[in-house]
């Protein structure tokens, strides 16, 4: 298999200059050396460019909810692209944003009912964090600037994300990044909660430590906190009973704004559409992005409460003031802009008409109740690798997983990384982070795909050095 693969690398460095394209998150010079290519994808599966079949195990990079390549979606861009390619969002609109934007607001717990486009998880970082400060602001509290991440937390990687994220390599190379914002512990200790199956019990009582962060810098200073429900890149975390309840208490009790970042928790990876839904925790802005579009067309958003948005359309002036279409008796056809933030491609036509496909497909084939349904026959395959060499975790919760290696001394992130490409080998995509092995495959995925899966990461487990 191995000479296989370094044949067809050989013959592709000969056909393609892989130089020129700086890789993201990728140890370029290791890669170009002996590249890993995909071609094609139907379902839930890949074709590489040596032509083998390799079974999706992490919905490409947790955003392939619905499989790859499905026809409904393929179509409406297709037909969209032909119809209207292109029309300015400023000032001006096209009918699948507006129908998008609705059906987003049904998928939300009540009250979350306004949104904003973006192009990705990272932006809709930032523009819920501009928000949030600009509300405040509206509100007469222009002293709330300080801004609450999460040790080991991912929020994309515009200089806001990473200044609330807490991924040491993410931030370390970048200077001093945003001023005034502090951290909340990770919630992540495998001495209390190693093999846990679902949310860990211990530990709900790390969320008030934003009492301590409160009583240093004062909640009048403070905007928002914001935490994934589940933090998924940093190796798949989950949030201990209680904790996220906590969290929403605490920031009500001093006026703060909570910020779930579901860039990856969104559109049915935990059997529901969001984290939000499925914890019973409704913040006051939703981040998301990925299987928005089912990973089709780069598009994000931020789905904010009614307050928020009534905050910035009352700051810019009485409605009674602008003009009504039909109503003769006013003649101002101008009033003040209430957010000054966007996107050149916010709500793009393209990136809307993939998402209203998407989101109906989800709903046609039942996918975020198909994902609740193969969950308990996830977990149940995922713990059965507990007790294999260097197995120090697994956790679980929807149809996410991960299992924690114990590190190589001195080369951490070597022992997974090998992991890795020995299952690309056999024809298995998973994805590492740090010594973690993580798993999100598309909600199609069946019974015998999870016995495959589980069987090619023993066979892997067994043989690492």
């Amino acid at each position: 298999m191995q000479e296989t693969l370094e044949k067809a690398a050989v013959a592709l460095q000969a056909e393609l200059n892989l130089e020129p394209f700086w890789m993201p998150f990728t140890a370029n010079r290791q890669f170009k050396a002996n590249p890993r290519l995909l071609v094609a994808a139907r379902d839930m599966y890949y074709t590489s460019h040596d032509g083998r079949q390799i079974l999706d195990g992490t919905a490409g990079l947790w955003c392939v909810n619905a499989g790859h390549c499905r026809p409904p979606i393929v179509e409406a861009i297709q037909q969209q692209v032909a119809q209207l390619d292109y029309a300015p969002a400023f000032q001006m609109g096209h009918p699948k944003a507006f129908q998008l934007a609705e059906q987003l607001i049904q998928l939300t717990p009540a009250g979350l009912d306004h949104v904003f486009f973006t192009n990705s998880g990272s932006e809709a970082v930032d523009t819920a964090l501009k928000m949030a400060i600009a509300h405040h602001r509206l509100r007469g509290q222009g002293s709330r600037q300080r801004l609450i991440g999460r040790e080991r937390g991912y929020h994309g990687v515009g200089f806001g994300g990473i200044s609330v994220g807490g991924i040491s390599n993410n931030r370390k190379f970048f200077g001093s990044l945003i001023p005034g914002v502090d951290h909340l512990p990770h919630t992540h200790n495998l001495e209390q909660n190693a093999f846990s199956r679902g949310l860990p019990r211990w530990g709900s009582h790390l969320a008030e430590d934003l009492e301590r962060i409160v009583a240093l810098h004062d909640a009048s200073t403070i905007a928002a906190v914001i935490v994934e429900p589940v933090a998924g890149s940093t190796g798949v975390l989950l949030p201990p009973v209680g904790y996220l309840e906590k969290l929403r208490a605490i920031c009500d009790k001093y006026g703060i704004l909570l910020i779930f970042d579901e860039v990856i928790t969104g559109f049915g990876r935990l059997g529901s559409p969001f984290a939000a839904n499925y914890f019973g925790v409704v913040p006051d802005l939703i981040c998301c992005a990925k299987g928005l579009t089912n990973g089709t067309i780069p598009m994000g958003a931020v789905i904010v409460k009614q307050e928020i948005y009534s905050a910035f359309m009352e700051a810019a002036g009485s409605a009674d003031d602008l003009h009504r279409p039909g109503d003769n008796s006013r003649t101002l056809s101008w009033s003040p802009i209430e957010f000054f933030h966007g996107y050149t491609y916010s709500g793009h036509p393209v990136a809307s008409a993939a998402g209203l496909a998407t989101l109906n497909l989800y709903r046609e084939e039942g996918l975020f109740e198909r994902a609740a349904n193969l969950a308990p026959l996830w977990e149940e395959a995922l713990h059965s690798l507990r007790g294999l060499p260097h197995v120090i975790d697994v956790r679980n919760l929807g149809l996410v997983g991960a299992i924690e290696l114990e590190g190589i001394p001195g080369r951490p992130t070597a022992r997974a990384f090998e992991a890795f490409l020995r299952c690309y080998e056999r024809g298995v995509l998973i994805r590492t982070t740090g010594d973690t092995i993580a798993l999100s495959p598309p909600l199609i995925i069946e019974e015998a795909h999870i016995e495959h899966l589980i069987a090619t990461l023993k066979r892997v487990l067994q043989e690492l050095p």
